[in-house]
């Protein structure tokens, strides 16, 4: 049983982590803003200026949309990123003073200018049309008195800190009655059995075993079977650990489907709440269950998609489910279009956009009473009943673990909460959506990315206390060109070597898979380092169940922490891989997954030759690229360095040199028939991306992925190169030191 200090230190701990990655995000994108120029700011993706207005109008949840014409064509600002609006800036650090400006104080709406509007990115029309949504403040009487000319700068965002603070709170005061009582206690959620089982303060209830489940998908091998049986039967938590093409989300769809059906397993459908970690996990399921053949009574599961418009996968049928569209479709909709209109035309009078005022904005009183009744129709469009008639009527809703803390879902309850990505979202954003719920199961795959840390982590690896070598190279230095041809010295073609001879190794153990810098002592090829089986004592204590512990960093997911508390048992594994060659989940199936994971018959052979479109060239081509499931390229000793994209150490990677490597391989691949569609190129750093993106899109245009391993992680391609980059005389790799992100790549 957890006692009451564990409890507060555990919360206490979370603050402390929490507050340190807000303030790190928040400085970070403070330095940049007030560090850089208005084009250095544009370059790096930060911001957008010259926007002049082309129009605004209103949208659900009372919410203006602006849209804007951008002079220049290029830029990086994308749908979903949260944005300021202000006025345009000089070349200058900031805006060119007036002679009017230095003898006359500004009035109040030329500082709300200055100071600018948050919104978020609604969409990318074109690259010279934006269009940005914001949730203007009701008391605010000068809202959208915008300039004529505007500037867009991308914002760090602080809503989701303030969400998992406030559940941090609320976890406080359910789990420990004598905290600080205030006003809004009456609307805490209860005491449940979930919150009980995940705070240690109860042991997991004993699971209802089920007779017999028939499984609406025949084909779910028997590890997707025993994982869906073990989340039908477990009463309070279940987590299901999927590693690399195992079938997660095609096992999550049918555990989904049981549990909204009435079947002789489960006598009553339960309401569900799915979230995930990221807009695509989530995207992804709402995709898969849109896809699903009607049963046989016709009626489909009733879904509601509810999130920002923006963060949606631009999809037809994923942005008909979701609740703004279904909204606007529902019966009350046209009492919503009528307050819409109103306020559209409301609207255009105080930006001096309506008809018959010549483009001049009405001021004092006049402007004070438009606001008014602008306020007054906003209310009125919030009270109109059509979202909580969406959403009570949707059998499953699907949102993201951030977003389930909006205030459409502010009074709702589910039967079941299921988090995809669970392994990727920081605890204290899970418990957003757990509150909404009595029973919780958890998927993903600890082997694979952590959450996204910013702050420092408060503990060492075992990389920092390696040893270092010495970086003189006995390799004679050379320079690669890109025309040059490839000679079997610059690259090898082999299986991975694997490192361990136990099946019990685990993401514990310390063990050397490659030499990480570019530069070897000699010529010949590193020794694998020989990682060795634990002994009885090592695992009795892995086995060991510990209590509630305070993190050490946010990157302790509440998946690790439940598995750490309840050992093995509170998961199930899929062990059957349908991705890969043989050839490259051997190596992470021992290092990794205690050599558990099997490759499926149907991929554990396939190479590039088998498709149907590749073939061309000589047959030697043919068996080096088309024939050999996994390549390694050896730099050592070229100096081929990497180079930050900023000055000092911090910023992003490139690698110049790598790059032309990676174009000089795409080439002959696409040469022996393979298309730009069939190829993805990853690596860990966003400026190497950049470079590919400039280097290879002109040549291959936009059927070519290039992308982050992050950003890439569970997607398939047929041909994947992966660039990691690092090369530097200290021998330093950074976060590839993780294994983990190797894992995912």
């Amino acid at each position: 049983m957890t006692s009451e200090t564990q409890l507060r230190a555990f919360i206490a701990r979370h603050r402390i982590l929490l507050n340190k990655e807000r303030d790190e995000e928040v400085e970070r994108s403070s330095l940049l803003l007030s560090k850089c120029g208005p084009k250095l700011l544009e370059q790096k993706g930060l911001a957008l200026g010259a926007l002049g207005i082309a129009s605004l109008n209103v949208g659900k949840y009372c919410a203006s949309r602006i849209l804007f014409h951008a002079d220049e064509p290029e830029h990086a600002i994308r749908p979903g990123d949260l944005a300021r609006i202000e006025e345009n800036v000089s070349e200058t650090f900031g805006r060119k003073k007036s002679a009017v400006s230095k003898t006359k104080k500004p009035d109040d709406s030329a500082a709300a200018r200055t100071q600018g509007l948050e919104g978020v990115v609604y969409k990318v029309v074109s690259d010279m049309r934006i269009v940005i949504t914001l949730d203007v403040s009701e008391t605010s009487t000068d809202g959208l008195d915008l300039p004529e000319r505007c500037r867009v700068v991308k914002l760090a965002n602080s809503v989701t800190f303030d969400r998992m603070d406030k559940a941090l709170n609320i976890l406080e005061k359910i789990v420990l009655p004598d905290s600080q009582p205030s006003s809004e206690d009456k609307f805490l959620p209860d005491l449940t059995q979930l919150t009980r089982v995940l705070m240690g303060m109860s042991e997991p209830s004993k699971r209802n075993f089920l007779q017999k489940i028939v499984f609406f998908d025949e084909t779910l091998n028997s590890s997707q079977q025993d994982a869906v049986r073990f989340a039908m039967e477990s009463p309070e938590i279940a987590c299901i650990h999927g590693p690399p093409g195992t079938g997660k989300t095609h096992t999550l769809i049918e555990i989904i489907r049981q549990m909204t059906s009435v079947t002789s397993s489960n006598p009553k459908p339960l309401r569900l709440l799915i979230c995930g970690a990221s807009n695509l996990a989530v995207d992804n399921i709402l995709e898969r269950l849109l896809g699903l053949p009607s049963p046989s009574n016709g009626e489909k599961i009733k879904v509601t998609r509810v999130g920002h418009p923006a963060r949606v996968m631009a999809h037809e049928g994923i942005i008909d489910s979701t609740l703004e569209v279904k909204a606007s479709r529902s019966d009350q909709a046209a009492l919503a279009k009528d307050v819409k209109n109103e306020l559209t035309a409301a609207l255009d009078t105080l930006s001096g956009k309506a008809k018959g005022v010549k483009g001049k904005a009405p001021r004092g009183a006049e402007r004070k009473k438009l606001w008014e009744e602008v306020r007054a129709l906003r209310k009125e469009q919030r009270e109109g009943g059509v979202v909580e008639t969406v959403l009570a009527e949707s059998q499953v809703v699907l949102a993201t673990c951030h977003s389930a803390g909006g205030r459409q879902l502010r009074n709702h309850k589910f039967d079941v909460i299921i988090i995809d990505e669970a392994t990727q979202a920081l605890e204290a954003v899970c418990w957003i959506p757990i509150f909404k719920g009595q029973k919780l199961i958890l998927a993903g795959d600890p082997m694979q990315l952590p959450p996204t840390i910013l702050s420092a982590n408060d503990h060492k690896t075992l990389a920092d206390t390696s040893t270092k070598k010495s970086p003189n190279s006995g390799r004679t230095p050379q320079s690669f060109r890109p025309n040059e041809k490839l000679t079997p010295k610059s690259k090898i073609s082999a299986t991975p070597p694997l490192t361990t001879d136990s099946s019990d190794a685990t993401e514990d153990e310390s063990s050397s898979v490659t030499d990480s810098s570019s530069e070897r002592e000699d010529n010949t090829p590193k020794r694998p380092v020989k990682v060795l089986p634990r002994q009885p004592a090592q695992k009795e204590k892995a086995n060991r169940r510990q209590g509630l512990r305070p993190p050490r960093t946010l990157e302790t997911t509440l998946f690790d922490r439940l598995e750490k508390m309840y050992g093995p048992d509170i998961k199930r594994m899929l062990n059957i891989q349908y991705r890969m060659h043989a050839k490259i989940a051997e190596f992470p199936s021992k290092v990794m997954y205690h050599s558990k994971l099997v490759s499926h018959s149907s991929v554990a052979s396939h190479l590039l030759r088998d498709l149907p479109n590749a073939g061309a060239g000589n047959e030697d081509d043919e068996q080096e690229l088309l024939g050999t499931p996994v390549v390694f390229f050896d730099t050592a000793g070229c100096e081929y360095f990497e180079r930050t994209d900023s000055e000092g150490d911090e910023g992003s990677k490139c690698n110049e040199n790598e790059s032309a490597v990676v174009k000089n391989y795409v080439d002959q691949l696409i040469g022996t028939g393979i298309t730009p569609s069939q190829i993805a190129i990853i690596t860990p750093y966003q400026a190497q991306v950049s470079l590919l993106t400039s280097l290879l899109r002109p040549i291959h245009g936009l059927d070519l992925e290039i992308g982050t391993v992050d950003g890439m992680q569970g997607r398939e391609k047929d041909a994947v190169i992966i660039t990691l980059v690092r090369s530097n005389e200290k021998r330093e790799v950074g976060f590839l030191k993780d294994k983990r992100r190797l894992n995912g790549a």
